[in-house]
């Protein structure tokens, strides 16, 4: 299996020299160019094959916000996946940045074992198959992912917070297995906690504060476009499996439309 390509982009010597030494070091990785800034990789892209960048959003020259901009421009197979790594996690930040085809939005610090599994689960989206077996650009429907990460996004529920992960990891498994919502505390809860090396009563709490987060942030209307109706009020929290379900439901829909 060919190693996953991947360009470093970062204005931070030591953070992105570490980087590079940490994927050059994994069998399943290869390095093929680093840059300090957003012109210096964007003269790169011209000459360097590359599956996923790694960028910076605050840079001098030319920021990753500018960088993603330009990079629209060319067509999905001459471009990396992009993942954002960035001490910034105010909300308009992320939401601009997944707006310019950002893949995943990663805070610093940041778990490097985490990092290595988003860049496989990006390369991964960046090929599907097609009829026949000729692989095609992943464009539309968008991997499901993206399209968990654009809803809670929109919903209010930051990237950066741990529920979010366990939430998604749910909506996934309940997509999967949608009796499994009815086995919430017995098998939902333990199969995250035992990916994430966590406890099922961890899981629980932080999957709540990511609901309480939202509703918190009273962006109800938002809420209720998303999923088409007027299914919630500031008063009227869901439990976790109402919401797991509401949403593993309304993306269920959406991929057999």
């Amino acid at each position: 299996m060919e190693p996953i390509k991947l360009m470093i982009v970062e204005d931070n010597a030591d953070l992105r020299r570490m980087i590079g030494d940490y994927f050059a070091s994994q069998e399943d990785m290869e390095v093929v160019a680093t840059a300090s800034n957003g012109a210096e990789a964007w003269n790169m892209l011209a000459e360097t094959e590359a599956d996923v960048m790694l960028l910076d959003m605050i840079m001098p020259q030319m920021d990753g916000f500018e960088l993603l901009s330009r990079m629209r421009q060319k067509k999905p197979g001459e471009k990396p996946e992009v993942i954002a790594l960035t001490a910034l996690c105010r909300e308009d930040f992320v939401r601009r940045a997944i707006d310019l085809g950002v893949r995943y939005y990663m805070v610093k610090p940041f778990d490097f074992e985490l990092l290595h599994q988003r860049i496989v689960e990006t390369a991964g989206a960046r090929h599907l198959p097609a009829p026949g077996g000729v692989p095609v650009t992943a464009g539309r429907p968008k991997p499901i992912d993206e399209r968990i990460a654009t809803m809670f996004l929109s919903i209010g529920i930051p990237a950066h917070i741990k529920g979010y992960q366990f939430l998604r990891e749910a909506v996934k498994m309940v997509m999967d297995s949608p009796d499994m919502i009815n086995r919430i505390t017995k098998e939902l809860y333990p199969g995250i906690a035992h990916r994430f090396n966590t406890t099922s009563s961890k899981v629980e709490r932080a999957i709540r504060h990511a609901i309480e987060v939202a509703w918190g942030r009273g962006r109800i209307e938002e809420i209720n476009r998303e999923f088409g109706s007027n299914v919630c009020t500031l008063d009227n929290k869901p439990t976790n499996g109402e919401f797991i379900a509401l949403v593993a439901d309304k993306l269920n829909l959406e991929r057999t439309a």
